[in-house]
């Protein structure tokens, strides 16, 4: 792509542009055109995200010695046999070794992080049941049907009164922390100033908190109390459904930590075949280096004989 796009650029007079790929037999085209063909498929994975690793070998730090490249000059098919294996073994490990950390990633889930979500989840349960079962004990209303409310120590039974003491509770903060201003229907109220959004805030505890953003209206910001301490039941259900599937999840990781690498049994085939092709090229090495001493004592031989002739 490269190369083609030197014909197309901008600049280029010629209307037409003629491409030849030439490759000769037997020479050390051959590695080259494998390792082109390696980095397309390499750049491939990576471009469509069609590959299921996270990492990629690089594939310019595969080099060849000298030894292999002198098989590959005669013609040696086993070199090129064995730069594909070793690509294709360099991509079953990568393969295996993302197999594995999911493994101890499941493992970890099945042992630490599931069973302790859980504990937490029914721990909240337990919590929320506390405060619903609290709220109704404390929630006594008078005729008007509100409950009263306690602000700055000073016990309000008037809706309305209320309201008003809740403002001017807010138009009376100084500062940015939060600080206790009363009691409601068995909760504390603790009043705060969030900088981002330039609202007070209201956080309503127990066992259990929640926080509420503060308006201008009397009766409104005593509607967002209520509400808030109405939907203890919805809290539970949320935390029950998030307990069963976590439950699910925590079944199908057992079945899936127990998994064999899928494709361990052709890893270990073409490892195997790996191993005979290194230790065949390397005793056919061996052989062409005694080879070549021979050669060389019969050089000197000659060299000795002609230095005794003159």
């Amino acid at each position: 792509m490269q190369r083609n796009g030197r014909g197309i650029r901008q600049g280029n007079q010629n209307k037409k542009v003629y491409i030849y790929t030439y490759v000769t037999e037997k020479t050390f085209d051959a590695y080259m055109f494998q390792g082109v063909e390696t980095k397309q498929k390499f750049i491939s994975q990576i471009m469509t995200s069609k590959t299921p690793v996270r990492t990629m070998e690089d594939v310019d730090e595969k080099a060849l010695s000298y030894g292999e490249i002198k098989a590959l000059a005669t013609g040696n098919k086993d070199i090129l046999r064995k730069t594909e294996l070793d690509a294709e073994v360099a991509k079953l490990k990568i393969l295996k070794q993302n197999h594995l950390s999911q493994i101890y990633d499941l493992e970890s889930k099945i042992t630490k992080m599931y069973p302790q979500r859980i504990k937490e989840l029914e721990e909240i349960i337990q919590a929320y049941d506390f405060d619903k079962k609290h709220l109704e004990e404390n929630t006594i209303t008078n005729a008007e049907g509100f409950a009263p409310m306690t602000i700055k120590g000073i016990k309000y039974s008037d809706k309305e009164q209320a309201g008003k003491a809740l403002l001017k509770a807010c138009s009376e903060k100084q500062s940015k922390d939060k600080e206790d201003l009363g009691e409601y229907r068995g909760f504390k109220l603790e009043l705060g100033f969030d900088s981002v959004s330039r609202e007070f805030t209201l956080n309503i505890k127990n066992k259990t908190s929640r926080e509420i953003h503060l308006g201008s209206d009397v009766f409104g910001n005593i509607r967002r109390i209520d509400n808030s301490l109405s939907d203890f039941d919805s809290y539970i259900n949320d935390d029950k459904a998030e307990i069963e599937d976590i439950k699910k999840q925590l079944e199908v990781a057992k079945i899936e930590v127990q998994k064999p690498f899928f494709k361990e049994d052709e890893l270990k085939e073409k490892m195997k075949e790996l191993d005979k092709l290194n230790i065949s090229l390397n005793i056919n090495e061996k052989e062409k280096q005694v080879l070549d001493r021979s050669n060389e004592d019969e050089e000197v031989e000659k060299n000795k004989d002609k230095d005794y002739e003159r």
